[in-house]
C-alpha cells in the first residue's frame, strides 16, 4: 500500500495566525476524573492552518464550503516546483514556463504550488511578505479551468496585497482556494493524488481541512 502524505499543519494553540485572527484555543470541558471522560472545547477561525476557502469568502452568494461537491475534494493534482522568495510573484511566464517542461494543465485539475515559502511558518513575516499569484497567472489558471489551487504559504495572495486580487479573481469562477500547505517536498511526482477533506460547516466561508497526497 502506498503511503500517504500528510500536508496539513498540526493545529494548536501554537499554530501562527493571520494578523487580527485569534490563534486556536483549546479548553478542557470535562475530564476522566470528574466526569468519567476527557473532553475539550476548540475556538479557532474557520480559516486556521491548513484550510479551504469557500467562494463564499469573497464572492456574495458564493458556493458555502458545505456545498462544495465530494468528488472536487478527491482529485488529481499537480506538482508546480516554483521557488520565490519575500514579495515574489508566480507569474504567467512561469506558469506557462511549467507546462513546456511538463505538458499542458488538464482542464478540471488541481494545481499545487510549491514555492518553499512554508519553512518560514514561525518567521514573524510570514504572513505579511508571502510569495503569491500574480493577477495575471491568476487569468490564465481561469483559461486552464483548474478545478482547485493550493499553496504552501498562508494565501494565495501576496502578502502586500491587500485587495486579495487572485482570490476575487478564483473565487469568482468557483476555483477552490487550498493555503498553508506543508510537506510538499515530501511529494517525489509531479502527478498525485489530492485528498482535501474540511468541515461540513454549514453557511461557512472555508474550512481547516486533512489535506493528503497520495
Amino acid at each position: 500500500m502506498v503511503e500517504p502524505i500528510d500536508l496539513t499543519l498540526e493545529i494548536s494553540n501554537k499554530l501562527p495566525s493571520f494578523p487580527g485572527s485569534p490563534r486556536p484555543q483549546f479548553i478542557s470541558w470535562a475530564d476522566k476524573r470528574s466526569d468519567g471522560y476527557n473532553l475539550e472545547m476548540i475556538f479557532l477561525s474557520s480559516h486556521s492552518g491548513t484550510h479551504l476557502d469557500a467562494p463564499y469568502h469573497f464572492i456574495e452568494n458564493g458556493p458555502k464550503i458545505d456545498e462544495i461537491s465530494l468528488k472536487r475534494l478527491v482529485t488529481t493534482a499537480l506538482l508546480c516546483n516554483i521557488r520565490k522568495g519575500p514579495d515574489k510573484s508566480i507569474t504567467r511566464d512561469d506558469i506557462v514556463e511549467f507546462e513546456a517542461k511538463n505538458g499542458k494543465i488538464p482542464p478540471n485539475t488541481a494545481l499545487v504550488f510549491r514555492t518553499g515559502w512554508a519553512r518560514n511558518l514561525t518567521k514573524k513575516d510570514y504572513f505579511t511578505r508571502n510569495p503569491g499569484l500574480s493577477a495575471s497567472a491568476a487569468r490564465y489558471l481561469l483559461e486552464k479551468k483548474v478545478s482547485l489551487v493550493g499553496v504552501d504559504s498562508p494565501s494565495i495572495d501576496l502578502g502586500k496585497d491587500t485587495k486579495f486580487s487572485a482570490h476575487h479573481i478564483l473565487l469568482k469562477e468557483g476555483i477552490l482556494i487550498l493555503e498553508n500547505l506543508c510537506n510538499l517536498d515530501k511529494i517525489k511526482r509531479s502527478t498525485f493524488q489530492l485528498i482535501v477533506l474540511p468541515l461540513k460547516l454549514k453557511g461557512a466561508t472555508g474550512s481547516p481541512v486533512r489535506a493528503v497526497a497520495i
